[in-house]
């Protein structure tokens, strides 16, 4: 069997995942999971409990799920593709410290402004409340991060690795929320971005999401399938 990611719509950060695989260009598959619609499958309950994206079936029927333990996976199997670093070097501990940066406060800094966007029944004070706090996280975060990227051109300098793909389904949003201009307050992060979006991994990323015509094309992407579709799982 083939790897399968889960990935979510719309706007999941499994984007960064899916980007990630293509990068590798070992063959695996997909399955969609609209994450607005409830409840989620059942049967997902047993590749992820919490009901998260995304995830990772693997050959042997095991599943990887948060994108952090998902990423360094796929960046061990891609070394000679530049994807990661080896075990023990200074690279290595590089790339986990800008992962969990990424994975914790970049997210993290984000959800605030979900729950401002997806809550019902807010107030006016509570609903600027929540946007203020978030708006004042993720700045912080991209003074951070656009300290960080520099020159660049990555994040990690002149190798492209699993932590931009995982930061490109991240910094995204804030184009969705818009509240401040990325080129001009935060220049290193948006010619980073730029760069990305030419990347024909990242435009076939946001083909799958879109459900576009390009997202059947692919060297490495098998197509979809359907969670009843696996051998994994218990049958009634």
């Amino acid at each position: 069997m083939d790897p399968v990611l889960f990935y979510g719509v719309p706007q999941g950060c499994s984007f960064g995942s899916i980007v990630a695989l293509e990068w590798l260009q070992q063959p695996y598959r997909l399955c969609r999971i609209e994450m607005l619609e409830h409840p989620w499958p059942p049967l997902y309950r047993h590749i992820n409990p919490m009901l998260q994206t995304p995830a990772l079936l693997l050959p042997d029927g095991e599943a990887l799920s948060q994108s952090m333990g998902i990423l360094l996976h796929l960046a061990a199997q891609g070394l000679d593709r530049g994807l990661g670093f080896a075990q023990g070097t200074r690279e290595f501990d590089r790339l986990n410290q800008m992962l969990a940066f990424l994975h914790t406060d970049v997210f993290s800094a984000f959800g605030p402004l979900w729950a401002a966007y997806d809550l019902q029944d807010l107030t006016p004070e509570q609903l600027r409340l929540l946007q203020d706090i978030g708006q004042g996280k993720v700045r912080k975060c991209f003074e951070v991060l656009n300290g960080r990227i520099g020159a660049g051109p990555w994040l990690l300098g002149a190798q492209r690795t699993v932590a931009d793909a995982y930061a490109c389904g991240v910094v995204r949003w804030a184009d969705f929320h818009r509240f401040f201009d990325l080129a001009v307050e935060y220049p290193h992060i948006a010619q980073w971005a730029q760069r990305l979006a030419d990347d024909p991994a990242v435009q076939f990323a946001h083909e799958v999401e879109r459900q576009g015509p390009a997202a059947a094309h692919s060297a490495a992407c098998l197509g979809h399938v359907q969670l009843d579709e696996l051998p994994v799982f218990p049958r009634g």
